[in-house]
């Protein structure tokens, strides 16, 4: 089943995303990260930005087909998934509840400190319980 995260507490999802996607790449998976357009932008200039030694290759869900299955990381807006070629993680930076879960190994849900974003959170949360998915906590507020 795949195992879902939750970590809690970004004060800044775009700063924090870059972050995880390196992590994650680091281990040899595939990234699809799933965002509303405007930040699927900001992340992808940040991710363009990085410094030489923490660049990692990404793209665009509507890259080019060739494009696409050698990216370790897919940028995509909700429903812009259904193409997905096999990935290993899913980073929801989205306010949805993300489809075809069942697909990945892991779906990660990151969480700043705004209200709206908690409160949909725990909608997101509600959703994976009830489905029957055990989830990890990951409060970001406690690592000093």
């Amino acid at each position: 089943m795949t195992q879902v995260a939750f970590h809690f507490g970004a004060p800044d999802k775009l700063a924090y995303a870059p972050r995880l996607l390196r992590k994650a790449v680091a281990t040899g998976s595939r990234i699809l990260v799933l965002a509303d357009s405007e930040l699927l932008q900001q992340l992808d200039a940040a991710l363009w930005a990085s410094a030489t030694t923490d660049f990692r290759p990404h793209c665009l869900a509507h890259a080019a087909p060739a494009v696409l299955s050698r990216s370790p990381i897919v940028l995509a807006e909700p429903g812009e998934d259904s193409f997905a070629p096999a990935f290993d993680v899913l980073l929801n930076l989205s306010a949805m509840v993300p489809q075809s879960i069942e697909r990945y190994q892991r779906v990660i849900e990151v969480v700043s400190t705004d209200d709206e974003d908690r409160a949909l959170a725990r909608q997101r949360w509600k959703w994976y319980t009830e489905h029957g998915y055990a989830i990890d906590r990951h409060d970001l507020q406690l690592r000093g």
